[in-house]
């Protein structure tokens, strides 16, 4: 009798801490407005980028002047919410970014005429720390008294931006003329295939690694390059071989390699380290900057990131 009740317990206890590991592994998600409903509303900041007049979403504008998207976000976070996922509110992330200049930075550069360094998505993937940014873009139909929603959802990978679910319909017309309603009877039918696919999609990157881009680059009054040697060695092999150790069951592509540069794509790289403490792409090509700097190779470099996903490792100097 004993030996049953014990049984029972451990296996509750083994359910328990199965329960709790899924929750644990369950992704953060970021709700904002697309770029083609930024532009068709003219929230947009506009840039001369040598010559080249340039248009990227002013989030913090379209937030000023237009409830309907305090509305929207909203609906889509309770919906998400609901079914577990964990959100990133949008709007505080953008009075964070405030807080840090981020934003003053980037309206500066219509002054000075520099490149833009930095677009105002990948500010706000770096402040939410969100995994998978989820693009909405809707408009509303009218046909005499009802009304109807026609709505694109994409959920994106927040470090390489490609497309891992959607859904796009049409709701039924209806009477009703809030437009909250409207996309919840629109989004309803489409909501758990699409959790069901970003849940997927987060799971492959615990048991396989987050996918990331990492550039290898030197400084033109550098004089070593890919191909010198170390104890008989070439540079560019030596970096491909610490790809090979370090990322998650090795699995990286060599897509290009010359003497004054290297570009390794497809890199699966840990969501954790061994203390359990969660990794950015930035602190795991840390660790190859490093490695280089160190003995015998003894190589100054410079780390330089673009986005969450893209890092880039310059050899020579700071």
């Amino acid at each position: 009798m004993k030996t049953h009740i014990q049984l029972n317990i451990t296996y509750c206890l083994f359910f328990i801490s199965v329960l709790a590991f899924a929750q644990a592994k369950k992704p953060t998600l970021m709700v904002v407005p697309s770029d083609a409903w930024c532009i068709k509303n003219g929230y947009v900041m506009n840039f001369d980028d040598q010559g080249t007049m340039v248009q990227i979403p002013d989030y913090q504008k379209a937030f000023q002047q237009n409830t309907d998207i305090l509305l929207v976000i909203s609906q889509i976070n309770g919906m998400m919410a609901d079914r577990g996922f964990p959100l990133k509110n949008m709007e505080s992330t953008i009075k964070t970014l405030k807080s840090n200049s981020a934003e003053d930075n980037l309206r500066s550069s219509k002054d000075s005429g520099s490149d833009i360094s930095e677009s105002p998505i990948d500010a706000l993937k770096k402040v939410a720390k969100a995994d998978i940014i989820m693009q909405l873009t809707w408009s509303v139909n009218s046909t005499g008294p009802k009304k109807s929603v026609t709505f694109n959802l994409q959920g994106l990978d927040a470090y390489t931006d490609k497309q891992i679910a959607s859904a796009a319909g049409t709701g039924a017309p209806s009477f009703s003329a809030e437009l909250p309603v409207l996309l919840s009877e629109a989004v309803l039918t489409h909501m758990d295939k699409f959790t069901e696919r970003l849940q997927a999609h987060f799971d492959d990157m615990f048991a396989n690694g987050r996918e990331i881009i990492v550039r290898v680059q030197k400084w033109n009054d550098w004089d070593g390059d890919l191909e010198t040697e170390f104890d008989g060695e070439e540079l560019g092999f030596v970096i491909e071989d610490w790809m090979a150790r370090n990322a998650v069951k090795g699995r990286f592509s060599t897509t290009d390699m010359t003497e004054n540069m290297a570009l390794f794509e497809q890199v699966r790289m840990p969501l954790e380290s061994e203390e359990g403490r969660a990794i950015d792409a930035r602190r795991f090509v840390n660790e190859l900057s490093k490695f280089l700097k160190s003995a015998p190779y003894n190589i100054p470099n410079k780390l330089v990131m673009k986005g969450l996903g893209r890092a880039t490792v310059i050899l020579g100097g700071k």
